[in-house]
């Protein structure tokens, strides 16, 4: 665990990540200690969703008191069982379901071919379970932003759905807030869309002060 000031923000964090050319890539835990814990930023596949990973540094970046966790493996290593969106032996899920458990609510972040949704650019989903105030506000403030946005709970949103996800389906389990977003390479791609899109989940203000009560 090292500590720092953000060069960006200047804000202090914490880090826990693993050693570059590790045998086991654990992954990214990034805290925010210039507020209390309010939310979970998860960015599951990184390098593989491509960019995801830079949505995830710009929207920890828009929001204090931010967590962001990075898986450590890439979705295809070990025919799938690097997929850790899907696989619940994993760090990624274990550091998840302890945060959630502890009131944080889960923001995971998730990138879609334009080709399989097309015209749209983000695909919204509370995963496997009930739609609730924090998934619409967001779906709101992405739309008031000009992001072309698939609500699941509106309507359906092809295989995006986020339904099998298995931080998804524990926190379906507790009742616990899980927001799956799926991003458009289009949206990904670009940084200035990226930030768009960044400070319209931010100023939806998902977090465990007014969503779900937080004891980290």
């Amino acid at each position: 665990m090292g500590t720092g000031t953000d060069s960006v923000t200047g804000r202090p964090y914490a880090m826990a990540a693993s050693e570059p050319g590790a045998e086991r890539g654990w992954g990214l835990l990034l805290v925010d200690l210039a507020a209390a814990a309010r939310r979970l930023i998860e960015v599951p596949h990184p390098n593989s969703d491509l960019d995801t990973e830079q949505l995830g540094v710009q929207l920890y970046r828009r929001s204090a008191g931010s967590l962001l966790l990075l898986s450590g493996t890439h979705r295809r290593v070990d025919d799938g069982a690097g997929d850790v969106a899907h696989q619940e032996d994993s760090l990624f899920h274990s550091a998840a379901v302890e945060f959630a458990g502890r009131g944080l609510p889960q923001l995971q972040l998730h990138g879609f071919d334009d080709q399989s949704m097309p015209d749209t650019d983000v695909v919204l989903s509370p995963g496997a379970g009930e739609v609730g105030p924090a998934a619409r506000r967001v779906g709101d403030t992405l739309e008031v932003a000009g992001l072309v946005t698939c609500r699941t709970w509106t309507g359906r949103c092809g295989q995006l759905e986020g339904t099998r996800n298995v931080q998804g389906q524990v926190a379906a389990e507790h009742g616990w807030v899980f927001l799956h977003l799926e991003v458009s390479r289009t949206v990904r791609k670009d940084p200035t869309r990226r930030q768009i899109f960044a400070d319209a989940v931010a100023g939806a203000d998902v977090s465990a002060h007014g969503d779900q009560p937080a004891a980290v």
